[in-house]
């Protein structure tokens, strides 16, 4: 009897355990494996895109509509451009929808009529400050200055739209970049932050107004404006451990680097920049109509010419910048269009670190912060949330943790595009990946399928996200930008995303954690020769 009842009880424990296995584990080991699959950031044999969902599939003959983008790329040929073949992609040959006048941030004709009232204020200006410095015997050196509407800066200008500050084959780009290596210093000045400070500096505040950092606005002949950052750290030097985020050097190689990744990246949020020796005697100091700024220039005794910041606490000489003797390097950013024919608004990030020496935020110390912010507007709804999370990953490639405020243009609102600015404080560390960066990604478990998309192909070996940005890097004037350490982080770094995101998807699932993007294709992909035309 009793040995009945023991084969009884091993019969229904088998059957219950058959029954486990087969309804319950096998199901879910064939998920993760499926996962696995899609998402692994392993290695590039393991590599795969999952399908396009909101994306609409580029029509090309190898591709087949059951798995669109799996196996897409035909393997490149050796050698040749890295960089050419990407934006030959498909993923960087998708169009934005139809622009109209409501989706262009300006129009010719309200244009023309603004820059051409602001050369007359100019004009009069420069006649009126010219017969004071006669008067008192202080030399300027005049330049005619001329309003081309043909200019690249005011392509650049006129191309801005909801989606981007400029489109993937707009031809003013690589005209403005160029420009900005040679074009003509006519006046110098502080910035208008600087000049809000008006040299009164706290300093008791642990965190210093942006107005004491090192920066000037440079006009040029054909009444272009651009952003001045000079070098205050050589290449291969780190940020020193003890420095705290909000003290770290401003770097004119970040400046630029981040404008070549954001490009990569197809973002196209961050202004052109471009690297250039200024002579700091002959286009800043002899044109500049400020007095302040005058002031603050010395001649070293190694007879280099130096000049500092105007708030107070760093008006010292070991804080200078020095040329050699003359010559120095920096970074040169196009002006955005003036505020008030383009009225643009700062907010504050979500994700605000504390700026103190032991405070922490919210985010910092509560893993469900981000089902908070997605109850108020406006992350509520839209684009903005996920916009937040495309700038993280940005930020977190580039190391920058100083991302206190983002920027908007008021005419396109809610679901306008955030502006990627200031980003001198990246690549100060090669060898530290700062996760806390990507906290909005990792608590909100969100992303784009287009970013996704174009992450998993730059962790591709024939689009390895190294190589293209030293390819791009090498078209600046100040090349090298990076060194080799800082290059490699960024694969390092992409690799880490992936994880994130692959991670969200095994406890999320895919369709909660990947969102669909409203692009169209295009009808063909560009060839590489094409792409290489208009970059």
């Amino acid at each position: 009897m009793m040995r009945r009842d023991r084969l009884f009880l091993a019969a229904t424990l088998t059957a219950i355990f058959s029954a486990d296995l087969y309804f319950i584990l096998l199901p879910k080991l064939r998920g993760m494996g499926r996962g696995s699959r899609r998402l692994c950031s392993c290695g590039p044999d393991n590599f795969t895109l999952p399908g396009q969902g909101g994306l609409a599939t580029p029509q090309l003959s190898n591709w087949t509509s059951a798995s669109p983008l799996v196996g897409t790329t035909p393997a490149p040929m050796d050698g040749g451009s890295k960089l050419e073949r990407l934006f030959a992609h498909p993923l960087y040959n998708i169009q934005t929808p139809a622009l109209g006048p409501e989706e262009r941030l300006l129009q010719a004709e309200q244009l023309m009529e603004y820059y051409r009232k602001k050369v007359s204020r100019w004009e009069r200006h420069m006649k009126l400050y010219s017969e004071a410095a006669a008067v008192s015997n202080i030399t300027v050196t005049e330049h005619e200055v001329t309003f081309d509407p043909d200019a690249s800066w005011v392509k650049f200008h006129l191309g801005i739209s909801r989606y981007a500050l400029y489109s993937r084959d707009d031809p003013a780009i690589p005209r403005l970049l160029k420009d900005m290596e040679s074009m003509t210093v006519v006046s110098a000045d502080y910035t208008q932050d600087e000049k809000a400070l008006k040299g009164a500096c706290d300093c008791t505040q642990v965190v210093k107004p942006s107005g004491h950092h090192l920066k000037l606005a440079l006009k040029m002949r054909n009444f272009a404006k651009a952003m001045f950052k000079p070098m205050r750290q050589q290449r291969d030097e780190e940020t020193p451990e003890d420095f705290f985020y909000f003290v770290d050097f401003q770097r004119h190689n970040a400046e630029i680097a981040a404008f070549h990744l954001d490009r990569i990246l197809d973002f196209r949020r961050v202004p052109p920049v471009a690297g250039r020796l200024v002579n700091v005697t002959g286009e800043v100091l002899q044109v500049t109509h400020n007095e302040d700024l005058r002031a603050v220039f010395f001649t070293s005794p190694a007879n280099n010419t130096c000049f500092f910041a105007k708030c107070l606490y760093v008006c010292k000489t070991e804080y200078a910048v020095c040329g050699s003797p003359d010559l120095l390097e920096g970074s040169l950013s196009a002006y955005l269009p003036g505020l008030s024919i383009a009225p643009r608004i700062s907010i504050p990030n979500p994700w605000i670190r504390s700026y103190t020496f032991t405070g922490r935020e919210e985010w910092e110390v509560n893993p469900f912060y981000c089902d908070t912010i997605k109850q108020l507007y406006p992350y509520n709804s839209g684009n903005r949330l996920l916009n937040i999370i495309d700038m993280s990953i940005f930020d977190f490639l580039t190391g920058n943790m100083d991302r206190h405020h983002y920027e908007i243009f008021t005419k396109f609102g809610d679901e306008g595009f955030l502006l990627h600015l200031d980003n001198a404080r990246g690549f100060g560390k090669h060898s530290q990946d700062e996760m806390s960066i990507l906290a909005p990604l990792s608590q909100c478990c969100m992303i784009k399928r287009s970013t996704l998309l174009r992450l998993q192909l730059l962790a591709r070996h024939e689009f390895r996200l190294s190589d293209v940005m030293r390819e791009s890097l090498e078209g600046d004037p100040l090349r090298p930008i990076l060194t080799e350490p800082h290059l490699l982080a960024l694969d390092r770094r992409l690799q880490k995303v992936l994880r994130v995101v692959q991670r969200c998807v095994r406890r999320l699932g895919e369709d909660e954690v990947i969102t669909k993007d409203f692009a169209k294709s295009t009808g063909r992909p560009q060839t590489a020769t094409e792409a290489k035309k208009t970059r």
